[in-house]
C-alpha cells in the first residue's frame, strides 16, 4: 500500500512538470518586475531632459531681461515726454522773458529811484514777474544761463561777432548779448554771445 502512494505522488509531480506542458520556468532576468520597484531611466532620456531645462531656464532669463529693458525704457520715454513735452510751450514763454528783461534793462536809475510811488510801484511790479517768470520756468526744467567769460562753445552759444581787446582771452566769451536756455539736458536757446579776439603774439626770430 505504501508503495502504490509513492508511485501516485511520483506521477502527480511528473504530470506537474513545467517543461514536459512547454511552459519555460521564470529566471531572475525575465521575471517580470514586482509593483513599486524604481523604473532605470536611459541616460539618453536624463540627458535630453537636462538639456531642455536648461534652455527652457536661459529663455526665462533672456525674457525677464527683455522686460526690465522695456520698463526701463518706458520709464525713461515716459520722463522725457513730460520734460521735453513743453519745448515749444517754453520756447514761446522765453519771447516774454526777453521782452519783460529788455524793459528792465532800459529802465534807468533815474526811474528806478523814483519817488514818484506810480512809476516806482510799475517798476518793482516788472522786476517781481520777470523774476518770478524764470523761477516757473527753472521749476519745469527750462535754466537759463550767461556764459560771460566762459570758453566760447558753438553747441551752447550763438556768436555774432568778434570783439579785439576786450580783456577776455581769446575765443572766450565777452559780451552776453542774450542769454540761453536749457530745457534738461538740452540746449532750448543758445546764447547769443560776442568772441573775444586777442592779439596775435609777435612772434620771435630764433634764427639770428
Amino acid at each position: 500500500m505504501t508503495d502504490n502512494k509513492a508511485g501516485k505522488s511520483a506521477n502527480m509531480a511528473a504530470s506537474m512538470d513545467p517543461h514536459e506542458h512547454g511552459v519555460a520556468a521564470e529566471s531572475p532576468e525575465t521575471a517580470p518586475q514586482q509593483d513599486g520597484a524604481p523604473e532605470m531611466v536611459p541616460a539618453e532620456q536624463v540627458k535630453a531632459a537636462l538639456d531642455a531645462a536648461a534652455d527652457f531656464k536661459d529663455r526665462l532669463l533672456r525674457t525677464l531681461a527683455d522686460m526690465e529693458n522695456l520698463r526701463k525704457r518706458t520709464e525713461r520715454d515716459v520722463a522725457e515726454a513730460r520734460l521735453y513735452g513743453i519745448t515749444g510751450f517754453a520756447r514761446d514763454v522765453l519771447q516774454v522773458a526777453d521782452n519783460m528783461h529788455r524793459a528792465l534793462d532800459h529802465i534807468g536809475d533815474q526811474l528806478r529811484s523814483s519817488v514818484d510811488p506810480t512809476v516806482k510801484s510799475l517798476v518793482e511790479g516788472v522786476d517781481l514777474t520777470e523774476r518770478e517768470l524764470v523761477k516757473v520756468l527753472e521749476k519745469h526744467g527750462v535754466k537759463m544761463f550767461s556764459p560771460l567769460g566762459e570758453k566760447f562753445d558753438p553747441n551752447l552759444h550763438q556768436a555774432m561777432f568778434e570783439m579785439p581787446g576786450s580783456g577776455y582771452p581769446n575765443g572766450h566769451v565777452a559780451q552776453v548779448i542774450q542769454s540761453g536756455y536749457m530745457i534738461g539736458e538740452r540746449v532750448l536757446r543758445p546764447a547769443m554771445v560776442a568772441v573775444a579776439k586777442g592779439e596775435k603774439a609777435p612772434t620771435v626770430d630764433t634764427t639770428a
